[in-house]
Order: structure tokens, then sequence, then C-alpha cells
């Protein structure tokens, strides 16, 4: 289903090389708000900052794919030093397509981080990718997405019947 996760993790950090390398991925692309840090904030927790060094250094290739405008993308991603894609009309797969040029990867070694089913879930499964979804960091600002999130728990519901776990 397009809307169920392949994979459910507590937090980015709980992403691991082995996990990452058991399926076959080299590159993950990343949302930036609930997902690297809280929804608006422009600070990274020292846990992400860990788990970013660490994943560069078992050679994962990381960029940002982001629904948000540059002015709050580009100073951010500057900031941790990853690539970015700023306006990627995320559920769509444009933004995902660019990523993937840029990365220089099969699309079947990359796999999309993010924390919504409607927008980053959607646009993996549009685009045949993996997404490697996460519980929000923290709370929404945007009513968009709080709108939105009353109907994601069927979606997790979903792949708890199908006999997923949660990654922690």
């Amino acid at each position: 289903m397009l809307l169920t996760p392949d994979y459910i993790f507590r937090s980015i950090e709980h992403i691991t090389p082995e996990f990452l390398r058991a399926h076959g991925i080299t590159a993950l692309v990343l949302d930036v708000d609930n997902t690297l840090t809280g929804d608006g904030s422009q600070e990274l927790d020292p846990s992400v900052r860990d788990w970013l060094d660490t994943m560069r250094a078992a050679g994962i290739t990381l960029t940002i794919v982001s629904n948000n405008t540059a002015k709050r993308v580009r100073p951010f991603a500057e900031r941790i030093g990853l690539a970015w894609v700023p306006l990627a009309a995320k559920p769509l797969p444009v933004g995902l397509a660019v990523a993937r040029r840029r990365l220089g990867v099969p699309r079947r070694q990359m796999a999309m981080v993010g924390d919504q089913i409607f927008t980053d879930r959607l646009a993996a499964g549009l685009y045949r990718i993996p997404c490697l979804y996460t519980m929000p960091r923290g709370a929404d600002h945007q009513r968009g997405v709080q709108f939105k999130r009353r109907f994601e728990p069927r979606w997790i519901e979903r792949y708890y019947k199908k006999g997923g776990t949660l990654y922690e």
C-alpha cells in the first residue's frame, strides 16, 4: 500500500548503518521538520548530530528534501553540511528525483526518511523507494499538518497488523 510505512523507527537515531546495509541502502533522503529537528527549529540535537556523523562514517550519502522554502532549509542544511532540495512538492516525487540525480545512486539503493504519511511516505511510495518512517520529534505548528495527523494512525496500525515492528 502506498500509505502503509515500510518500516517505523522511534526516531531517526534508531536507523543504523547495519539496517541500511542489510537492505542495500547507501543513500538517504531526509526530511527536516519533526524528522531531523523540531518543527520550524534551526537547532540540531546532539544525538542527531552524532547520528549524522555515524552515517557519514559508514559511507551513507545524505541529502535533505523538504517542502519548505530555501529561506527555511538553506541555513539549517548548510549548518550541518548537507545538500538540500527546497520546495520539493511532496507527496509528488519530483524532489526525490532531483535528489537521486544529485546523489548519483540507483533507486534501489536510496530511501526516504520522514515523519509524515501523507507527504514523505506517499512520495516514497510513488517514487518506488522505501520510506523509513520516524515518529515525529515534537508538536506540529502548521494546521494542515495537524489535520493530516488525525488520519495517520490508520496506516500505522496497518503496518503493525501486517507484522511490522517498531525499531528502537
